[in-house]
Protein backbone atom coordinates (compact mmCIF):
# COMPACT_ATOMS: atom_id res chain seq x y z
CA UNK A 1 0.00 0.00 0.00
CA UNK A 2 1.70 3.01 -1.24
CA UNK A 3 0.63 6.65 -1.28
CA UNK A 4 1.79 10.06 -2.89
CA UNK A 5 1.09 12.77 -0.62
CA UNK A 6 2.45 16.51 0.07
CA UNK A 7 5.30 16.48 2.44
CA UNK A 8 5.17 18.12 6.29
CA UNK A 9 4.15 21.58 5.83
CA UNK A 10 6.76 24.75 7.24
CA UNK A 11 3.60 26.65 8.01
CA UNK A 12 0.17 26.06 9.21
CA UNK A 13 -2.92 25.59 6.75
CA UNK A 14 -4.94 27.87 8.60
CA UNK A 15 -3.19 31.06 9.17
CA UNK A 16 -0.24 30.31 7.45
CA UNK A 17 2.17 31.08 10.51
CA UNK A 18 5.75 29.41 10.00
CA UNK A 19 5.94 26.42 11.96
CA UNK A 20 9.19 27.27 15.01
CA UNK A 21 11.14 23.75 15.54
CA UNK A 22 9.67 21.90 18.94
CA UNK A 23 6.25 22.99 18.41
CA UNK A 24 3.10 20.36 18.63
CA UNK A 25 1.59 20.27 14.93
CA UNK A 26 -1.47 18.42 14.19
CA UNK A 27 -1.54 16.94 10.76
CA UNK A 28 -4.45 15.55 9.05
CA UNK A 29 -4.70 12.67 6.12
CA UNK A 30 -8.09 13.39 4.67
CA UNK A 31 -10.10 12.77 1.67
CA UNK A 32 -11.64 15.93 -0.16
CA UNK A 33 -15.66 15.98 -0.77
CA UNK A 34 -14.82 17.48 -3.93
CA UNK A 35 -12.27 14.91 -5.34
CA UNK A 36 -11.03 11.53 -4.85
CA UNK A 37 -7.10 12.58 -4.00
CA UNK A 38 -6.15 12.30 -0.05
CA UNK A 39 -4.72 15.48 0.91
CA UNK A 40 -2.49 16.92 4.04
CA UNK A 41 -3.77 19.45 6.57
CA UNK A 42 -1.12 20.62 8.92
CA UNK A 43 -2.05 22.97 11.53
CA UNK A 44 -0.64 23.77 14.98
CA UNK A 45 -2.13 21.98 17.87
CA UNK A 46 -3.46 25.54 19.31
CA UNK A 47 -5.28 25.99 16.14
CA UNK A 48 -7.49 22.86 16.22
CA UNK A 49 -10.41 24.95 17.68
CA UNK A 50 -10.58 26.75 14.22
CA UNK A 51 -10.15 23.82 12.21
CA UNK A 52 -12.76 22.35 10.14
CA UNK A 53 -11.41 19.07 7.47
CA UNK A 54 -13.37 19.93 4.53
CA UNK A 55 -13.78 15.97 4.20
CA UNK A 56 -13.51 12.53 5.39
CA UNK A 57 -10.41 12.22 8.03
CA UNK A 58 -8.75 9.13 7.33
CA UNK A 59 -6.36 9.43 10.67
CA UNK A 60 -5.05 12.15 12.14
CA UNK A 61 -1.91 12.79 14.81
CA UNK A 62 0.13 15.11 16.84
CA UNK A 63 4.15 15.54 16.62
CA UNK A 64 6.57 17.88 17.14
CA UNK A 65 7.85 19.50 14.08
CA UNK A 66 11.06 19.83 12.97
CA UNK A 67 12.38 21.51 9.99
CA UNK A 68 13.78 19.71 7.29
CA UNK A 69 17.40 19.36 7.20
CA UNK A 70 19.84 20.49 4.26
CA UNK A 71 20.25 18.18 1.41
CA UNK A 72 17.22 16.53 3.26
CA UNK A 73 14.98 14.86 -0.23
CA UNK A 74 11.43 16.27 -0.13
CA UNK A 75 10.54 13.37 -2.99
CA UNK A 76 11.28 10.45 -0.53
CA UNK A 77 9.35 11.96 2.29
CA UNK A 78 5.59 12.54 -0.19
CA UNK A 79 5.75 8.59 -0.58
CA UNK A 80 3.68 7.28 2.54
CA UNK A 81 4.02 3.52 2.60
CA UNK A 82 2.12 1.27 4.68
CA UNK A 83 5.48 1.03 6.78
CA UNK A 84 6.27 4.51 7.59
CA UNK A 85 2.32 5.14 8.36
CA UNK A 86 2.62 2.79 10.57
CA UNK A 87 6.33 3.87 12.22
CA UNK A 88 4.09 7.44 12.43
CA UNK A 89 1.46 6.77 14.07
CA UNK A 90 3.34 3.99 16.36
CA UNK A 91 5.87 7.33 17.66
CA UNK A 92 5.31 7.55 20.97
CA UNK A 93 5.30 11.22 20.55
CA UNK A 94 2.46 11.03 18.33
CA UNK A 95 -0.59 11.42 21.04
CA UNK A 96 -3.18 8.84 20.18
CA UNK A 97 -6.57 8.76 18.82
CA UNK A 98 -9.77 6.35 18.27
CA UNK A 99 -9.34 6.35 14.45
CA UNK A 100 -5.86 6.18 14.49
CA UNK A 101 -5.50 3.09 17.20
CA UNK A 102 -7.36 1.43 14.97
CA UNK A 103 -5.63 1.77 11.57
CA UNK A 104 -2.43 1.45 14.03
CA UNK A 105 -3.68 -2.01 14.52
CA UNK A 106 -5.01 -2.75 11.28
CA UNK A 107 -1.30 -1.96 10.23
CA UNK A 108 0.66 -3.82 12.78
CA UNK A 109 -1.29 -6.65 11.38
CA UNK A 110 -0.42 -6.12 7.64
CA UNK A 111 3.08 -5.38 8.54
CA UNK A 112 3.19 -8.60 10.82
CA UNK A 113 2.22 -10.71 7.93
CA UNK A 114 4.69 -9.59 5.46
CA UNK A 115 7.57 -9.75 8.16
CA UNK A 116 8.26 -6.10 9.00
CA UNK A 117 6.97 -6.30 12.01
CA UNK A 118 7.85 -9.09 14.81
CA UNK A 119 5.85 -9.72 17.78
CA UNK A 120 7.50 -9.87 20.82
CA UNK A 121 4.44 -10.58 23.15
CA UNK A 122 2.69 -7.72 25.25
CA UNK A 123 3.61 -5.62 28.25
CA UNK A 124 2.75 -6.29 32.08
CA UNK A 125 -0.45 -5.27 32.11
CA UNK A 126 -1.82 -6.82 28.60
CA UNK A 127 -3.09 -3.71 27.00
CA UNK A 128 -0.10 -3.52 24.28
CA UNK A 129 0.99 -5.83 22.07
CA UNK A 130 5.02 -5.34 21.38
CA UNK A 131 6.44 -5.41 18.14
CA UNK A 132 9.99 -5.41 16.83
CA UNK A 133 10.61 -3.19 13.76
CA UNK A 134 12.47 -5.85 11.44
CA UNK A 135 14.95 -3.42 9.71
CA UNK A 136 15.70 -0.90 12.50
CA UNK A 137 15.00 -3.23 15.59
CA UNK A 138 13.08 -0.37 17.35
CA UNK A 139 10.51 -1.49 19.78
CA UNK A 140 6.52 -0.45 19.35
CA UNK A 141 3.62 -0.61 21.35
CA UNK A 142 0.14 -1.00 19.79
CA UNK A 143 -2.89 -1.07 21.65
CA UNK A 144 -4.83 -4.53 21.87
CA UNK A 145 -8.26 -5.01 20.04
CA UNK A 146 -10.70 -6.89 18.88
CA UNK A 147 -10.33 -8.37 15.62
CA UNK A 148 -14.21 -8.51 14.79
CA UNK A 149 -16.17 -7.90 11.70
CA UNK A 150 -17.16 -4.18 12.50
CA UNK A 151 -13.61 -3.65 13.16
CA UNK A 152 -12.63 -4.32 9.59
CA UNK A 153 -15.44 -2.87 8.30
CA UNK A 154 -14.64 0.77 10.28
CA UNK A 155 -10.65 -0.12 8.80
CA UNK A 156 -11.89 -0.27 5.48
CA UNK A 157 -13.77 3.07 5.47
CA UNK A 158 -10.44 4.62 6.37
CA UNK A 159 -8.64 2.50 4.13
CA UNK A 160 -10.70 3.56 1.33
CA UNK A 161 -10.13 7.09 1.65
CA UNK A 162 -6.56 6.63 2.00
CA UNK A 163 -6.22 4.03 -1.23
CA UNK A 164 -9.51 4.63 -2.88
CA UNK A 165 -12.49 2.40 -2.95
CA UNK A 166 -11.89 -1.49 -3.81
CA UNK A 167 -11.91 -2.01 -7.55
CA UNK A 168 -15.06 -3.31 -8.80
CA UNK A 169 -13.96 -6.98 -11.39
CA UNK A 170 -15.73 -6.13 -14.54
CA UNK A 171 -18.38 -9.15 -15.10
CA UNK A 172 -16.85 -11.18 -18.41
CA UNK A 173 -18.99 -11.19 -21.79
CA UNK A 174 -21.84 -12.93 -22.10
CA UNK A 175 -21.53 -15.45 -24.86
CA UNK A 176 -23.78 -17.37 -26.90
CA UNK A 177 -23.95 -20.94 -27.11
CA UNK A 178 -25.25 -22.39 -30.29
CA UNK A 179 -26.45 -25.64 -30.18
Amino acid sequence: MDLNLQPLASASFLTGQPFAEGERVASHLVRDAKSPEVIRYDVLESELAGFAPPGFVACRWVHLFKPRRAGENPERAMKLTAENLFVTLADPLTEPSPENIRLLQFLALMLERKRLLRPKGRTPDGEKSIYEHARTKQMFEVPVGELSPQFFVQVQEQLSVLVGPPKVKAAPPATEVSV
